[in-house]
């Protein structure tokens, strides 16, 4: 089978390698800090170095049928740390001939009144958003120009087994409430939201490796309807037993408070209108080109449960 690389192994990289791997393929996962505090996973070579070393990148990626670029770096460094790290992918895909398949998100069209669908333009204002549509302007400018063969994924907020500590629906949420315990959500709790279930951003991530038609453009990964933040706890709670809880929204006021002191908080500004009203992907176009559907919801919110009971248990 076939060498893939995966710059990146947070959830969404994870998932794609052991994806990967378990297809035959043999995988190797690039990061800063390499094996040093991961068990071995069969099938998965991993690999340090700095993804924006466009040489060393290189070198890595030699041979290699697809380059799976889902690595971010920290949040509040997004300006300063994404240009270089997407200009040194895009070097290694067109290096190396190795197809470029970029995980995106969907803060490079800015806010919308509509559900968004992979034909709106990137008019994002902010700079997180702005950088982002940037990325793969880049590397689909490189596509056209016939130097590299490009493809875009796109995700609303993940959830799902592997999402621990950055998603929106993970720690702040998910261990509260299957105690029973009411649990705080970012902007308006009613709002409809839409929700990509992380393994399903693998299965299309691997996918449009190997699909030629998919190339030269971004897909939204296929996503189950919309529904409020509320909504979502309600149906986890339901499914772990623990039964209704709270669900109160973060007052603007604490969040101010904390932004004082956090980074991370401060850099949620930019995108609150996400939570504040309506966020809604289509992901049809997908569905319809590749015959590929979102996971039953039911299914997401069962492994959802069982993946956070079985990590709460490890942890204590």
């Amino acid at each position: 089978m076939s060498l893939h690389v995966v710059i990146g192994c947070g959830p969404a990289g994870a998932a794609t390698a052991r994806l990967l791997a378990a297809q035959g393929h043999r995988v190797r996962a690039v990061t800063t800090t390499g094996p040093t505090g991961r068990s071995p996973e069969p099938g998965i070579e991993h690999v340090a170095l700095d993804a924006t070393d466009g040489e060393r990148l290189t070198a890595a990626a030699r041979g290699a049928a697809a380059i799976h670029h889902c690595a971010a770096p920290p949040y509040p460094r997004w300006a300063s740390d994404w240009p270089p790290l997407a200009s040194s992918v895009c070097a290694a895909a067109e290096a190396t001939g190795a197809v470029l398949v970029m995980l995106g998100n969907l803060y490079g069209y800015g806010p919308v009144d509509r559900p968004m669908t992979e034909e709106l333009p990137l008019a994002a204002t902010g700079p997180k958003g702005r950088v982002r549509a940037a990325a793969w302007e880049q590397a689909r400018t490189l596509h056209e120009q016939g130097r590299i063969r490009a493809v875009e994924v796109r995700a609303s907020d993940f959830f799902g087994p592997g999402v621990g500590d950055g998603g929106h629906l993970a720690a702040r949420v998910v261990p509260r409430l299957l105690r029973g315990k009411p649990v705080s959500t970012l902007g308006d709790p009613d709002a409809p939201h839409s929700w990509t279930y992380l393994p399903d951003v693998a299965r299309t991530l691997v996918e449009v490796a190997g699909r030629e038609e998919a190339w030269g453009r971004p897909w939204h990964v296929p996503t189950e309807p919309p529904r409020s933040a509320r909504e979502m706890v309600d149906r986890l709670a339901a499914t772990a037993g623990t039964g209704p809880v709270t669900v109160r929204r973060l007052p603007s006021a604490a969040l101010g408070v904390a932004s004082l002191f956090s980074p991370l908080i401060r850099e949620l500004k930019e995108i609150r209108y996400q939570f504040d009203g309506p966020f809604v992907v289509d992901s049809s176009a997908y569905e319809t080109a590749f015959g590929m559907r979102a996971t039953p919801l039911d299914e997401q919110l069962t492994q959802t449960v069982a993946w956070w009971r079985e990590r709460l248990a490890a942890t204590g």
